[in-house]
């Protein structure tokens, strides 16, 4: 288990946004909010190179939980899905610093809860197309994941999985949670 924990975690490190980006030129790092995700990435190159991203970024937390499910079931799953998410949040290979893990959490959820994951995604596109904040769709998005366990009458130990990753992801959105309550948070679009 450890073994395949580790896996997950240096899957989840995979560099999507910074190399998409260098890709086009750019050093994601200094653009914008400087913060390696595919949100950043719209900004800085528009929707298709941060759909890329996002897939990419998804791809991992699905490969990674995908393959916990495959080698020893359900809660090996869980336990990989939050390794890739942690991966992409803090990789070692970049002292840590790292993206919000929403994309990356979207894409593990997709394998653990395939029902619920189409759900918060759909909330996330609605949410910022509505409002031009990415920040707020994740941070709704991430909120309605625990809650979404629970409406669908989920087991308690997976409820409790999801709460502690969720939590982790409205973590890492602190400074943007404050934004938003300030009205200062950074639109969703190319410039």
């Amino acid at each position: 288990m450890f073994v395949l924990v580790l896996v997950a975690y240096v899957l989840g490190t995979f560099p999507s946004a910074i190399l998409v980006a260098r890709a086009n030129g750019i050093d994601i790092s200094t653009f914008g909010s400087g913060n390696p995700g595919a949100s950043n990435v719209t900004r800085a190159l528009g929707w298709r190179k941060g759909i890329w991203v996002y897939l990419l970024d998804a791809g991992k937390g699905a490969l990674a939980a995908g393959l916990g499910l495959a080698v020893d079931g359900r809660p090996a799953a869980y336990w990989c899905a939050a390794a890739a998410v942690v991966g992409h949040m803090f990789p070692v290979f970049r002292r840590f610093r790292g993206g919000k893990g929403v994309a990356t959490g979207s894409g593990a959820l997709l394998v653990v809860q395939p029902i619920l994951a189409p759900l918060a995604v759909g909330i996330w596109w609605i949410v910022t197309k509505v409002t031009g904040k990415a920040a707020l769709g994740s941070v709704i998005a991430v909120g309605f994941v625990p809650v979404g366990i629970v409406l669908m009458d989920q087991p308690r130990w997976e409820l409790l999985a999801v709460a502690g990753v969720c939590a982790l992801i409205l973590l890492k959105h602190t400074s943007n949670i404050r934004r938003l309550i300030r009205r200062e948070e950074h639109s969703l679009s190319h410039n």
